[in-house]
């Protein structure tokens, strides 16, 4: 690969918007995310100058000057980008002199959307492994002494008065509600690996609706906002549908009976590209949101939410959003929140189905 070859291909590869500005300040260069982000096409695009494209809520014109006297990159933080007819989008920027091009500057855009989601998504941790991993060992052993508790209070009801049977009823009552958060544990513990195919994931969100809409989501107004051309993903079709599931109850639930709305949204996005531990890694550019309009989540718990038994709700056990995490990250996905009161928006990042899955 020759060096110009390698420019082109890491230019090609940049995941967010980019542009090479002359020293007229007009456009010279421009990739794919900037054609997606300002919602144009390179021809419309090249050529023209920069500032009847942009609208930067900073003073562009000294910051390109400086580059240009100074030879030294300058950083822009948080500040609101918008092209065209667009909402603005705070982002930082970043502007660089180009080597052997004098007068030229590179301009590097990082919407924060992006790194917020890098910095609130989580994972579970070795850590937290290691705590599922000895809480799954105890739900075993702790449920068969509980199965004993539970049958000696039914014997006991049996030759009570009903003043007494209350207490008995209490008994058999909390055990129950104990062994169902140990079968949580072990659920965690115990995911198979995903058994992934080729799922249109608009099928498993209208199945998702359709049973929260007959069950714990009867009094909530679910609309569906789908991307029909959204190509089809390869995921494990049971383990994401639990997932949505999942999403779906706390989005009821967070409405504490209240008739609000849960919006189910899926786009396409090639900003976001994943890196593993590993080095592999690809483009997310499935976007699904599942958005309510209840109370939110407290900011101060936010960043643990997909942690082990964090748990917003009274009585929550904390692991049905670790569980989702753990699904999510097991398909190679991401998963991240943000939250304010009257809009929470969870938002799943999944891979496109490989080419030969598909034609198979």
């Amino acid at each position: 690969m020759t060096v110009r070859t390698l420019g082109d291909t890491i230019w090609a590869s940049l995941p967010v918007p980019a542009f090479v500005v002359d020293p007229d300040d007009c456009i010279s260069e421009v990739n794919g995310p900037a054609e997606q982000f300002l919602n144009t096409s390179q021809r419309s695009l090249l050529g023209a100058p920069v500032f009847d494209k942009l609208a930067i809520d900073a003073p562009l014109e000294q910051s390109f000057g400086r580059v240009r006297t100074d030879l030294s990159p300058l950083f822009i933080n948080k500040v609101d980008v918008s092209g065209g007819n667009a909402a603005p989008v705070q982002c930082n920027i970043q502007i660089a002199p180009l080597i052997g091009m004098p007068g030229h500057v590179l301009v590097v855009m990082e919407p924060r959307q992006i790194a917020d989601r890098l910095g609130r998504a989580y994972s579970v941790t070795s850590a937290a492994k290691s705590a599922i991993g000895m809480a799954e060992m105890l739900a075993h052993e702790i449920k068969n002494p509980l199965a004993g508790i539970t049958g000696a209070a039914q014997l006991l009801s049996m030759n009570l008065s009903n003043g007494d049977l209350e207490l008995t009823d209490l008994i058999v009552a909390e055990s129950r509600r104990i062994v169902a958060l140990l079968d949580q544990v072990e659920q965690f513990g115990n995911l198979r690996p995903p058994e992934r195919r080729v799922v249109n994931i608009h099928d498993l969100l209208d199945r998702a609706r359709k049973s929260a809409m007959v069950g714990y989501g009867a009094h909530m107004k679910i609309v569906e906002d789908f991307d029909p051309s959204l190509p089809p993903t390869y995921v494990d079709a049971d383990q994401m549908l639990q997932v949505f599931l999942n999403l779906l109850k706390n989005a009821s639930e967070a409405s504490a009976k209240r008739a609000g709305t849960i919006r189910l949204h899926t786009f396409y996005d090639l900003s976001l590209r994943l890196r593993r531990r590993d080095g592999a890694g690809g483009a997310l550019p499935l976007q699904i949101e599942i958005i309510d309009d209840g109370p939110g989540i407290p900011e101060d718990m936010q960043g643990d939410i997909f942690e082990p038994f964090v748990s917003g709700r009274e009585n929550g056990t904390g692991l049905g959003l670790a569980l989702v995490s753990k699904i999510i990250s097991d398909h190679d996905g991401w998963i991240s929140v943000d939250s304010v009161p009257g809009r929470t928006v969870f938002r799943i990042s999944l891979p496109i189905a490989p080419k030969e899955a598909r034609d198979e």
